[in-house]
């Protein structure tokens, strides 16, 4: 399942890479942050080897045979101190 998650980020960024960058990925580029299975259903975030900040989120719903990927920029990080 994890593999699917790879194959799946894998494959949307090698057909929306600008092909100007002249730049493909493979599995090896691209790794599993956090998964997540309950009963049918499964979940990970995904990221890449790639400094474009992106960030995926793959989720199978096992119910309808359905896989839905959601993609996302990270456009900052800071601390806020309690």
């Amino acid at each position: 399942m994890q593999e699917i998650a790879r194959k799946i980020v894998r494959d949307y960024f090698n057909s929306h890479v600008d092909v100007t960058d002249k730049k493909q990925i493979t599995l090896d580029d691209v790794f599993v942050v956090w998964w997540c299975k309950t009963l049918q259903n499964w979940k990970a975030l995904v990221s890449t080897t790639v400094p474009d900040g992106m960030y995926y989120e793959v989720t199978h719903n096992g119910d309808k045979c359905e896989t839905y990927v959601d993609v996302y920029k990270k456009w900052e990080n800071y601390c806020v101190k309690d």
